[in-house]
């Protein structure tokens, strides 16, 4: 539909039993005794990648690698960017700095050591980068990342930054140091920044309406977007766990017509990896310093 303009293609590479939707449900301490299906859900992607001739970003869990380094070198080898998801998939904000610090540099190296490079992209867990956690910002710069794909600019009750700005752009941590950001996207319409860029919001809206949205970024404002999706999400045979109405929504809703979805995606647009898409990128100092975009 429009190739005028080349997108980031990020996977978030976690499993079924991790994500914050299930929390609630799901011991932390019960994982590694769930049933995993996240090389399957992930290799499943590559092959789609593959027959669409595009590679992305995977943002993969430290927790993940570790027991799936081979997972880790098949995106690699396949000529994907890796970036990192973390460690344990907890909520910045409801950790302490010390311990975000911690388990920051730890994710990254894990990476490091498995493809045998840096790695320098970050994305936050749930995207919780907010209001209640800019001080993240710091830590992800002094770790050795160089950018960040975690501020949603949207009205949420677990993640968002709403009024922030929404193209990618360089900014100015709070304690000084400098970072590149690509917010994910949002599609402003009558004055309102709706979320468009991937994940449940793809499974919940038609695919003509992302479709439209994301063209309209694309051809109005001129600006590549980020889509983002996971591999359960494509994944409908995943178990179903007793949760609340909204959980079970969030989590599941559509997940049966997120790979022919995603399958019409890559052929109406363009894609490459974050870092690509970066290289060729305006990066403008941010209208408003993170630190005053939350006040």
């Amino acid at each position: 539909m429009t190739r005028t303009v080349v997108n980031a293609l990020t996977v978030d590479v976690e499993d079924w039993f991790q994500v914050s939707a299930l929390a609630d449900s799901i011991a932390r301490e019960d994982w590694p005794r769930m049933e995993s299906r996240v090389e399957r859900n992930t290799e499943r992607l590559l092959a789609l990648f593959d027959r669409a001739g595009v590679r992305g970003t995977f943002f993969v869990l430290g927790w993940i690698a570790e027991r799936y380094p081979g997972l880790v070198r098949a995106i690699a080898a396949a000529g994907h960017e890796v970036a990192s998801h973390g460690y344990s998939h907890r909520l910045i904000y409801e950790q302490t700095q010390a311990d975000f610090r911690e388990e920051t540099r730890r994710g990254k190296a894990i990476l490091e050591d498995q493809v045998q490079e840096p790695v320098y992209g970050y994305r936050a867990a749930s995207y919780s980068i907010t209001r209640a956690s800019m001080w993240a910002l710091d830590e992800i710069a002094e770790a050795g990342f160089t950018w960040d794909s975690s501020i949603f600019p949207v009205h949420h009750d677990r993640y968002g930054i709403a009024g922030f700005e929404r193209w990618p752009h360089r900014l100015r941590t709070p304690a000084g140091f400098d970072l590149i950001e690509f917010p994910l996207t949002t599609w402003r319409v009558a004055g309102v920044d709706l979320p468009i860029a991937g994940g449940g919001y793809f499974r919940l809206y038609p695919y003509r309406l992302t479709r439209t949205g994301l063209a309209s970024v694309n051809r109005r404002d001129g600006q590549a977007f980020v889509f983002y999706l996971h591999p359960w999400e494509v994944d409908p045979q995943q178990p179903r766990v007793r949760t609340s109405l909204l959980s079970r929504f969030r989590h599941y809703n559509n997940l049966h017509r997120c790979m022919e979805r995603l399958e019409w995606l890559l052929r109406d647009f363009s894609f490459a990896p974050v870092g690509e898409v970066l290289a060729t990128a305006r990066l403008d100092a941010a209208a408003v310093p993170p630190e005053a975009a939350h006040a």
